[in-house]
């Protein structure tokens, strides 16, 4: 039975394997950019603060910029959600 069980959720391991992969790399690639846009956006937030005096812009742009941080970070999180996903189908 056990056998049998291996057989049928083999292809979902591999396809889990193969998605987690690709997600993975896009997670990395776009958490490059997203940090790259997030610590500009909080320079920018400073600018704000600093010359204009604007408040609520600063927060605004502050509130984009840690936006831009978590993103990837979600993004992280999910794909070893489904890495733990593929480690369990592949236990049984």
């Amino acid at each position: 039975m056990r056998t049998f069980l291996k057989i049928i959720l083999f292809p979902v391991a591999l396809a889990l394997m193969l998605v987690g992969t690709v997600c993975r790399f896009f997670c990395l690639f776009s958490g490059v950019v997203m940090n790259i846009l997030a610590g500009l956006f909080f320079l920018f937030a400073l600018l704000i603060f600093i010359l204009l005096h604007d408040v609520s812009g600063g927060l605004a742009a502050l509130a984009v910029a840690f936006a831009l941080y978590l993103l990837p970070k979600i993004g992280n999180w999910l794909v070893d959600r489904l890495d733990d996903l593929h480690l369990a189908i592949k236990s049984i």
